[in-house]
């Protein structure tokens, strides 16, 4: 072998000393060794970071929400209830009136003359109804001693009852020129607030059927807001004794709680099946005037007894198909899956009625994170209405 050969097969046979250094150095770099695979595996994982917080349990009384709408008590479509031309309009728009408050005036003359006329033809007939009288006792008289004729005397008596019959009928006329004298004042029937005026100012209007509308008078205080309970809250809470009082709470569109109390006033005699609800009446005062009727009211209404529950934010709550479930931590921070039975909403946080107990944690942010028998690292916060106090009552 020439000495060039040997210095080749040399260099050759070094190359692949270090290579093969080299390729074992990075397998053991990379800990891909089958004993460095098992170490890793029976490595435990870090603990999740969760938002931990005990249930609230506290005195409550439930509530139902529904939604309804304002309604005057008394609402009227103020007429005209005799014919002619309108002379006065006695109050502004959108006005706040009393009870007898004059409206509208319609033009009062051609009602005077009438009232005048019907007193001239009852005058009239008084007259004649004493003149009748006077005849028909001299009548009297004159038939005990046979002076006058039977037939005479009947028909005197008669005249008498027919001049009485004729001062009634005058008297009535006279009655209803002066009612018809009255209407030409038209005044408000309730207290309220007016609307509009329809028509101002000279229109000639006319009654009857047809008569227009000249102003719309509602009632302002107190004020109804009327809406449709379902069938359970009206046996729970509407369907009890009827003297109870079951309070009732009322939010505008523009509050985001309730800002007025009231009372249930009336329930309808029948419950709708189509829909399953029944309609309900609450009032509520409003000395201020600022309910108006048409205004979407959020009525709250309660019933019952105060009682202890359970209650938690809907975001702690999960759901597996068709069960509700919340994620408990123990005092050793492991993670235990809880199926929970729900009620209503109270406060902003949901009623729990069954499966968990005063004074246990649950996973409230990092539900999707964790599972049964997991190690949590927790973080305890508030529920998100704020803090409550989750010591049982004695």
């Amino acid at each position: 072998m020439s000495t060039n050969r040997k210095k080749i097969y040399a260099a050759v046979s070094a190359l692949l000393v270090v290579s093969g250094a080299a390729g074992i150095s990075a397998l053991h770099g990379r800990d891909v060794t089958p004993v460095a695979a098992a170490q890793a595996a029976d490595k435990p994982a870090p603990a999740v970071e969760v938002d931990v917080a005990p249930v609230v349990y506290k005195s409550i009384t439930e509530w139902q929400a529904y939604s309804g709408r304002l309604e005057a008590i008394d609402k009227v479509d103020a007429r005209p209830l005799v014919g002619g031309t309108i002379v006065a309009v006695h109050f502004k728009d959108d006005a706040l009136v009393k009870k007898g408050d004059p409206l509208f005036t319609i033009d009062p003359r051609p009602y005077v003359a009438e009232v005048d006329r019907a007193a001239a033809q009852l005058a009239a007939a008084q007259a004649q109804a004493t003149y009748a009288t006077t005849d028909a006792a001299r009548a009297d008289r004159l038939i005990a001693d046979n002076a006058i004729a039977k037939r005479d005397y009947d028909e005197k008596q008669n005249a008498a009852l027919s001049a009485k019959a004729e001062v009634k009928a005058a008297e009535a006329a006279l009655e209803a020129a002066k009612v018809n004298l009255g209407y030409t004042e038209i005044v408000a029937p309730v207290a309220g607030r007016v609307s509009r005026a329809e028509l101002t100012l000279g229109n000639v209007v006319s009654a009857g059927a047809n008569a227009p509308v000249l102003t719309t008078l509602v009632s302002v205080d107190p004020i109804y807001a009327s809406f449709d309970v379902d069938e359970q809250t009206y046996l729970r809470y509407l369907g009890r004794d009827a003297n109870a009082a079951v309070p009732v709470s009322l939010g505008l569109a523009d509050e985001d709680g309730y800002s007025r109390q009231g009372s249930i006033f009336s329930v309808d005699n029948h419950l709708d099946t189509a829909s399953g609800t029944i309609r309900v009446r609450a009032k509520f005062d409003n000395p201020d005037g600022t309910l108006v009727p048409g205004l979407y009211a959020r009525i709250k209404v309660g019933g019952g007894k105060p009682h202890l529950a359970v209650m938690v934010d809907d975001s702690a709550i999960g759901t597996d198909q068709a069960k509700k479930f919340v994620l408990i931590v123990d005092a050793n921070n492991r993670v235990h899956y809880r199926e929970v039975t729900l009620g209503n909403i109270q406060d902003g946080l949901r009623i729990v009625t069954g499966g968990l107990q005063p004074g246990e944690r649950i996973v409230v942010d990092g539900i999707q994170r964790v599972r049964a028998d997991d190690f949590v690292q927790a973080h305890a916060v508030d529920m998100a209405s704020g803090a409550h106090s989750t010591k049982p009552a004695t």
